[in-house]
Parts: structure tokens; C-alpha cells; sequence
């Protein structure tokens, strides 16, 4: 920690920023990033074998894949459920079961592969939706559920998982903000059969700048995902593999229709894509890792002295909650604005950020009510009621381990000045 506090600025309240994330990193990734690019291999490799390892035994899974976005990483696990090299893949028009309070992204992954979000409400509490709301929304056309941990709160897996079972459903974890996040005694991406992780600098580790991962619960899906990942070749071989004639042994001897030889790590069972990490981005992950259980604490320790602190005001605000089970690594701190309340959303964002205190709305709130859905084939089972409301009064600060004594105690200040006036 002694080199982290010297690439700490000073704070001066009212004139440092107050972000609500960041990377939280020193000289030991940039030197290990540095170590990667002098050996003359940018690509993914050994290291990002490394990294995949050792993310996968963090989370309990049986296999990660790096990818270069969390975005990638869901649009990944979509992909895998939709190929031709499954046995039986979801079909164009099959639906997914996934909550309208969401992020862009998570709802492109299923659009783009021909498949039609059935959205569902949250709660306004927790930020993700009750299971009776998902078991409602599951008709005859469903083939899979996607399931995002709204800012690091777990939802009710153990009854998710319990629920595919019995329909035979795929399920998806998005977990983009929930690394470390802990339902029933296992951690978050490790119950769905595919999960999507972000590391982009606002997420609970970065691998410099961008990044992200598909863990694997379900072997299965391995060489599916490796394919697509990989341009849709179907070599599976690692960087590590050594043998010249692959990890088949029989590199030169596979044939394409008519007979035509063709070298194997050029043979294309899918139209897949690049989704590779780089071996420097994932040299920086390997050290975040390490790092990460101290950053872990930070962000719940800075949790919960916010939640102490807002609880006074809870005529204002409703607070955030989490399931009985559950142990979130939060990724904010959400507020939704209850409704008669004397100030916007908007209102206080702009006193808060005009006092260098950076806040954020969650996300797209309702997806379903931006342009980006026109003409989109999607259906809607319930009313959205809730996450009308979160599109219009919900916001969050940080949590991230950035944010030190002092600035907490500045946050609370702005905070009481700002809401005593009401």
C-alpha cells in the first residue's frame, strides 16, 4: 500500500474530484505491463492463460475466457447458446427472460443473435427482480434467462438455478458489477451455465482500460466459446500448446468438402468473432486479482458507512437492500428519490457534481423507453412501474477504494447541506 498512497493525490475538499470509480492500481501492474510488452508478444497468450486460470479458481468456475469488453464477454455468451455447434441451440424468435432496468449492451447480446428480450420489473430496493416476476414471464417460447447483478447485489440464485432446472432454461449471469459478490456461500459467476465479467476502470478490478471475461460453469460450452471468441476457428489449441502439430496431433490431416486439405488453425467451424484480450491488458489483470480482496473490503466498508449515514434520511430516499443471503461487493451506492420529495434527480446530480462529487443515473433505467428499441421485437410481461421510477429518480456515488476517510466525510457534508435545507 506504501506505493499505492504516493500515486494518490492530495485531497482538498471542493476542488478534488470525488469520482464515483476508477482503476486503484501502482507501479507493480505497470511494471508487470511493461515486463509483457518487452518480450515482443502482444496478443493473447501465456499470460492470459494466467490470468483466465486464476480468475476462474477466484470465482469457482470451471473455465474463463478473457475478452476485450464486458460487452463482448455477454454478447459471447449469447452466441454460444445460438451456434450451430451446439446440439441445440436457441433458434431466431426463441425468448430471453432478463429485467428492464439494464444497460444497453445486455439487451444488444440478445437482439443481435435473433433472439427477443421478455422484459420484467424490478424491485425498487434491491434493483433486480423478485423471482415470482421472473416465473410470470416464462412462456412456451423461452429458452434462457439473463440475469444481471444490478451494482454488485446478488439476486436469488439458488431459486433461479432451481427454476432452469425445472424448464429446462439456459441462464446467463451478468455479473459486469458484481465481482466478489457472494449469494448462499458461493460468489456471483459461479451459478449460471455462462457469466459475463467487466473490467473496465469503473468495475471492481480494471486490466488497463478495457477488459472483460466469460466464466464457464458448464464445460460444454468451452470449445464453443473458445471458437467464437477465437474468429470462429475451430483449433482449439492454446498459446501454450508447444507441439507443432497441435494439441490434436493431427494439425495437417483434416479435410473441408470434396476432399480439400486444409492446415486446422485455418479451418472455420463458425462465423465467430475477435474478442481476445491482450497480454499486457491481462498481465495487469493478474496482479489486480492479487490486489483485489483488499479493494473488495474497501468498497464494502465504504458501503456501509454510507448506508449509516443515509438512514436518517430515509424519508427522502429509498435505500438500497439486499436479499437475506446475500453478501454484495457493491459496485455504488444507489438512491432512488421517493415521489413528492421537494428536489429531481437531476437537481441534486447538479449540486452534487458542482461540488465535485461525481453521480450517476443506473444506467438506462427502463431500456424499453429509448429510442436505441424502436422497432425492436421485444415483449414486456407486467407493468414496468419500477423501473419507470428508476429511470427517472435513481442515481448512485462511489463506493470504489479511491474514496478515503476524507472523502467520505466531504460526501456526507454536501449531502447534509444540500438535503437539511428540505
Amino acid at each position: 500500500m506504501t506505493e499505492m498512497k504516493r500515486l494518490k493525490l492530495k485531497f482538498i475538499p471542493g476542488n478534488t474530484k470525488v469520482r464515483y470509480s476508477g482503476g486503484w492500481f501502482d507501479e507493480t501492474e505497470i511494471k508487470a505491463m511493461l515486463e509483457v510488452a518487452r518480450s515482443g508478444w502482444l496478443g493473447a497468450g501465456v499470460v492470459t492463460e494466467k490470468f483466465e486460470a486464476r480468475l476462474a479458481r477466484y470465482i469457482g468456475a470451471q473455465k474463463a475466457l478473457a475478452t476485450n469488453s464486458g460487452s463482448s464477454a455477454t454478447l459471447l455468451c449469447v452466441a454460444a447458446l445460438t451456434s450451430r455447434l451446439r446440439p441445440d441451440p436457441l433458434q431466431s424468435r426463441d425468448e430471453v427472460v432478463t429485467p428492464a432496468c439494464t444497460f444497453a449492451t445486455t439487451v444488444s447480446a440478445i437482439v443481435r443473435q435473433g433472439l427477443v428480450p421478455r422484459f420484467v420489473d424490478v424491485e425498487i430496493d434491491t434493483l433486480n427482480p423478485k423471482i415470482e416476476t421472473v416465473v410470470d414471464a416464462i412462456t412456451r417460447k423461452t429458452r434462457a434467462i439473463l440475469i444481471p447483478h444490478t451494482l454488485g447485489n446478488p439476486n436469488n440464485m439458488t431459486a433461479i438455478m432451481k427454476l432452469a432446472r425445472e424448464h429446462k432454461l439456459y441462464v446467463i449471469e451478468d455479473n459486469c458489477d458484481g465481482l466478489g459478490s457472494v449469494y448462499a456461500g458461493k460468489k456471483t459467476g459461479s451459478f449460471g451455465h455462462l457469466v459475463a465479467e467487466s473490467f473496465y476502470p469503473a468495475h471492481h478490478i480494471t486490466t488497463g482500460g478495457e477488459g472483460g471475461a466469460v466464466i464457464i460453469n458448464d464445460i460444454e460450452f468451452y470449445r464453443t466459446a473458445l471458437t467464437l471468441r477465437n474468429w470462429g476457428r475451430g483449433c482449439w489449441c492454446l498459446a501454450s500448446e508447444k507441439h507443432p502439430l497441435g494439441a490434436c496431433r493431427n494439425r495437417f490431416n483434416y479435410t473441408l468438402e470434396g476432399n480439400i486439405p486444409v492446415d486446422h488453425r485455418y479451418y472455420f467451424s463458425e462465423l465467430g468473432y475477435n474478442l481476445k484480450m491482450t497480454e499486457m491488458q491481462a498481465a495487469m489483470g493478474v496482479v489486480q486479482l492479487k490486489r483485489f480482496p483488499q479493494m473488495a473490503a474497501a468498497r464494502r466498508r465504504n458501503f456501509t458507512s454510507l448506508y449509516k449515514f443515509f438512514e436518517k434520511y430515509e424519508d427522502f430516499f429509498y435505500l438500497p437492500k439486499s436479499l437475506p443471503q446475500a453478501d454484495p461487493c457493491w459496485f455504488a451506492f444507489p438512491l432512488t428519490i421517493r415521489n413528492k420529495v421537494p428536489f429531481s434527480r437531476n437537481e441534486i446530480l447538479t449540486y452534487l457534481e458542482t461540488h465535485m462529487i461525481e453521480g450517476r443515473s443506473l444506467f438506462a433505467g427502463n431500456i424499453v423507453r429509448h429510442p436505441a428499441m424502436r422497432g425492436v421485437n421485444y415483449q414486456v410481461t407486467g407493468k414496468l412501474k419500477n423501473s419507470d421510477l428508476v429511470l427517472q429518480n435513481t442515481f448512485f456515488v462511489g463506493v470504489w477504494p479511491g474514496i478515503g476517510r476524507q472523502e467520505l466525510a466531504y460526501m456526507k457534508q454536501v449531502f447534509t447541506d444540500y438535503l437539511q435545507k428540505f
